[in-house]
């Protein structure tokens, strides 16, 4: 008879260890084992294993899918990868189910044959969606359950070409003994699903859930599992939704692609920079415009400052958007450097519609926004700035320059200030 036996499992690497530890001697991850219940079964002779031929490489061949949203492709590297497992994660209400849906239905467009598996809402719920996104539920096939084997096994005899799962945390197979959303069920569920995927080469999205600090639940080894991990981030409370690739295993992670939330659905901006500038005051105080990378595509985004004299003796730095810790060094670089007193100041930093400024090029943009602020002097509307800060207070040239300066032209803007270096490409563009 089988015995159960308690483990600890680190949600970070997978390190199996027989009694808690404070530190996983794997990955030195600290707190991250969590008790899991495993049975262990007797040891048996197998029998032997059958043959199995490899494949040349020389003949596989990309298939993919492309999708009608160019935004998705540019994201998942041109399509979705026939076979591929994406993990699809982002905060409770941010448009995950929505998402989801909208590629389900651009898939029955054509010939492919759609399974819906949800084991957290009912088919009311799901329907009652689809109504909303103005999507033929007709041709999308839908099955409420939690059990693995059962799902596995409606999944063999229906044979679809197009596989959701929602979620990979509420999936329990009957072969483990833990609950539902340990680490060793999603770790085996996950695994199942792979396994099914690239057999019959059907690509399969598997949805997530997040923790409060914003990280995947449950396992690290999930995000080693699956292809594609895409994360959705932006404000649920506003309309812009940003899908991002933390792992692609068939395209780049650079690329991004920026959807607008409305009544019926995500709809795609084709034009970011535009729609991020939109409702820009003019004589606003505290707002620069910079321009940051998001893979080969400039967007021009709107960073406000708020510059104000502290109540207390300890003045406070808040940043949304952008790095708090660069905003600091920048700070500091501007109180040294232009001799401004910003020691009693309380300063915020905000980037407008969402975005997460990791481009050191708008470091600039971020510094002339504060002193815009603090000295109260409004910067002109068809003014960007482009450039990373050093410590020593100068300003040094970024990447893809000419690809900026030509997305700020395009936009109406008169005057783009660059490091000195610049000079020829701006005259370059400015002569187009």
């Amino acid at each position: 008879m089988a015995k159960i036996k308690s483990i600890y499992i680190c949600k970070d690497c997978g390190y199996e260890s027989p009694k808690w530890t404070g530190k996983c001697p794997s990955c030195e991850s600290w707190n991250s084992f969590s008790e899991d219940a495993i049975e262990k079964k007797p040891n048996k002779i197998t029998a032997h294993a059958r043959e199995v031929i490899p494949l040349k490489l020389t003949n596989a061949k990309e298939q993919r899918i492309p999708l009608k949203m160019d935004e998705i492709n540019r994201v998942l590297g041109g399509g979705i990868m026939e076979g591929s497992l994406i993990l699809l994660t982002g905060e409770p209400g941010i448009g995950k189910s929505t998402l989801t849906l909208q590629i389900c239905d651009q898939l029955t467009g054509g010939t492919a044959k759609v399974l819906y598996i949800s084991g957290e809402e009912s088919q009311n719920q799901i329907a009652s969606r689809a109504v909303r996104l103005k999507i033929d539920s007709e041709k999308i096939s839908f099955l409420a359950e939690t059990n693995l084997e059962a799902i596995i096994a409606t999944v063999q005899k229906e044979k679809p070409d197009f596989l959701v799962i929602d979620s990979i945390q509420v999936m329990q197979s009957s072969d483990m003994t833990s609950f539902a959303g340990s680490v060793g069920q999603i770790r085996y569920a996950a695994e199942k699903f792979m396994e099914y995927a690239k057999k019959n080469n059907v690509p399969t999205i598997l949805i997530g859930h997040v923790t409060k600090e914003g990280n995947l639940a449950g396992p690290r080894v999930l995000e080693h599992l699956v292809d594609t991990v895409l994360y959705i981030e932006g404000d649920r409370y506003k309309n812009f939704r940003i899908l991002r690739a933390q792992k692609n295993r068939f395209g780049s992670t650079d690329e991004i692609g920026i959807f607008e939330m409305a009544g019926d659905g995500l709809r795609e901006v084709k034009n970011p920079s535009a729609e991020f500038l939109e409702g820009k005051r003019p004589d606003a105080v505290g707002s620069a415009i910079t321009i940051t990378m998001e893979g080969t595509r400039p967007i021009l985004v709107e960073v406000q400052a708020l510059s104000n004299v502290t109540p207390f003796g300890f003045p406070k730095r808040t940043s949304t958007g952008f790095d708090v810790n660069r905003a600091q060094l920048l700070i500091s670089v501007l109180q040294k450097y232009a001799r401004i007193n910003l020691s009693n100041q309380d300063i915020f930093v905000n980037v407008v519609g969402g975005m997460r400024l990791k481009d050191p090029a708008c470091d600039l943009g971020v510094l002339m926004a504060i002193a815009s602020s603090f000295l109260q002097k409004t910067i002109p509307s068809d003014v960007c700035f482009i450039g990373e800060v050093g410590l020593s207070g100068e300003v040094r040239n970024v990447s893809q320059m000419e690809k900026r300066i030509k997305e700020a032209k395009k936009l109406g803007f008169k005057k783009i200030i660059t490091p000195k270096e610049c000079k020829t490409i701006v005259d370059a563009v400015k002569g187009l």
